[in-house]
Order: structure tokens, then sequence, then C-alpha cells
């Protein structure tokens, strides 16, 4: 499953009167979106030095591809 599915869903879950107005489940993901977007970006290294830093980038990568919807999200 793609991220932006699971975000829309939790969203049609919450109690937000939200399902009448077409579009709108959309415009609530998009800043929570862009939120996590700069908080991966946040975390990136900025001149990867060492493995760790390497595997850091890698998975920060991982995650923005999830995020964007571009990569499943992991079911296990």
């Amino acid at each position: 499953m793609k991220f932006p599915d699971l975000l829309l869903a939790a969203i049609r879950r919450s109690e937000i009167p939200l399902r009448f107005e077409p579009g709108a489940e959309e415009a609530v993901a998009k800043p929570v979106t862009e939120l996590l977007t700069a908080w991966l970006n946040a975390h990136q290294p900025t001149e990867p030095r060492s493995d760790v830093d390497y595997g850091r980038k890698a998975l920060l990568a991982e995650l923005g591809e999830e995020l964007a919807g571009t990569r499943d999200v992991p079911s296990d």
C-alpha cells in the first residue's frame, strides 16, 4: 500500500466531518505530507562521510519515496 493511501484512509476514519466536501481529504493530507517531507529533509546528512551517514541517506530516500507514493510501504 502507498503512504498517501494510508494517510487518506486515516483521515477518512477520523471524526473530522470532511466527507461531504470534495477534495477535503487531500487538502488535509497535503500539509501533513509537506511537514513530513521537511522533517525527513532536515535529517538528511549534508555530506555523508561514513557508512552510517550513507545508510541514513539511503533510508531517508526510501522514506521519501514512500511519502511521495512512488514506493509501497512495507507490510511487515
